[in-house]
């Protein structure tokens, strides 16, 4: 069975990178939206396994998005994609948003395709 990921960033060439990237393993079904809005309307309960969700996009950041996503299924994995190397802006938007959001959570871009799938396979072998 494929693993149901939706991943949102509003850079079209970085949803399209990974949707091929994650699928050409076999492991992955993957659904794609540049605009976290959309992504937030279409999403429903126990539809995905897996969000991959880029921290800084325009009306709604990734960890927002993360929150609302969480209302409407907490069992789905999230995960955070940043080109930032410093997060200390984001400092108190991870406590408030998820205080246990381990730093294995969040995934630095540019990333090299085995090294995704690695921190990808480590994040749904741990327990939210």
């Amino acid at each position: 069975m494929k693993i149901k990921t939706l991943v949102v960033d509003d850079e079209p060439d970085v949803t399209f990178t990974l949707k091929t990237t994650l699928e050409a393993t076999g492991l992955f079904h993957i659904d794609t939206f540049n605009e976290p809005s959309k992504a937030l309307s279409n999403f429903r309960p126990h539809t995905y396994d897996l969000a991959i969700l880029d921290i800084m996009m325009p009306q709604m950041n990734g960890f927002e998005l993360m929150r609302e996503i969480k209302k409407v299924d907490e069992s789905v994995k999230v995960c955070l994609l940043t080109a930032l190397s410093e997060l200390s802006e984001y400092a108190a938007d991870i406590k408030k948003i998820c205080p246990i959001l381990d730093k294995n959570y969040i995934i630095k871009k540019p990333i090299e395709n085995t090294a995704l799938l690695k921190q990808l396979k480590q994040i749904l072998n741990q327990n939210n």
